[in-house]
């Protein structure tokens, strides 16, 4: 499949965030990511049901919905009314997983979970048939801007074979650090969605860096 990009809208400058949508809109991107922070799981705290909300009615393609917080499943079907596409999870919040992935699932929402660098991707094993998606954190989760963790290679190349073994239909998500340094190589592993913040919003020309993400690969690095 062709590789998809995911501007994290956390990383946009929210004194004009309706300009930001409506370039990611024009962009060649595919998802709006965004960051659920609630200060607990991760030591910050991002947006809520009304900035989803928002985003939702000015948004021309899908919302995915990343949750950084403890109980998610207390708020699925209140994300899911305030406009997200698809809903991860976090492996490390969640005791009762397969039960939280089916109650995204029944809402008609695309059900992921995320993964912070430490856990190997065996944990997921005994779920990834469920898994629309997999969100690998490439930095540990929190703030944007981190350096991206290198591990993150063979563990993409780890679940790709996972995901083949068992004729699962998953995609594999990198969120943290993406840039053009690493874009291409990650998709050569087996990546599927790129999650990229800092580098599409403080990039020069925001609109082109997308399109770079899309088509640059290990082999033809272009950094502008």
């Amino acid at each position: 499949m062709n590789r998809l990009i995911a501007p994290s809208m956390l990383s946009a400058d929210f004194t004009k965030l309706a300009d930001e949508i409506e370039m990611v809109n024009k962009s060649e991107a595919a998802w709006f990511h965004l960051d659920v922070m609630d200060g607990v799981f991760v030591p910050n705290i991002t947006m809520g049901f009304i900035v989803i909300d928002a985003i939702n009615q000015l948004a021309e393609k899908p919302l995915d919905l990343h949750l950084m917080t403890v109980n998610p499943e207390k708020y699925i079907e209140q994300w899911r009314d305030a406009g997200a596409d698809n809903i991860t999870v976090h492996y490390e919040a969640c005791v009762h997983l397969h039960r939280v992935i089916h109650q995204i699932k029944h809402t008609g929402a695309m059900a992921g979970v995320a993964i912070n660098p430490h856990p190997p991707v065996s944990a997921l094993s005994e779920i990834i048939e469920d898994l629309d998606l997999v969100i690998l954190m490439s930095v540990n989760p929190g703030f944007g801007g981190q350096s991206f963790i290198p591990r993150t290679y063979e563990k993409v190349r780890e679940l790709s074979e996972m995901i083949y073994r068992r004729n699962a239909k998953t995609l594999i998500e990198v969120d943290g650090g993406v840039s053009l340094s690493n874009a291409g190589k990650l998709i050569e592993v087996g990546a599927n969605v790129l999650v990229a913040g800092n580098t599409v919003f403080s990039s020069e020309n925001p609109t082109e860096t997308i399109h770079l993400l899309k088509t640059v690969t290990s082999h033809n690095i272009e950094v502008r």
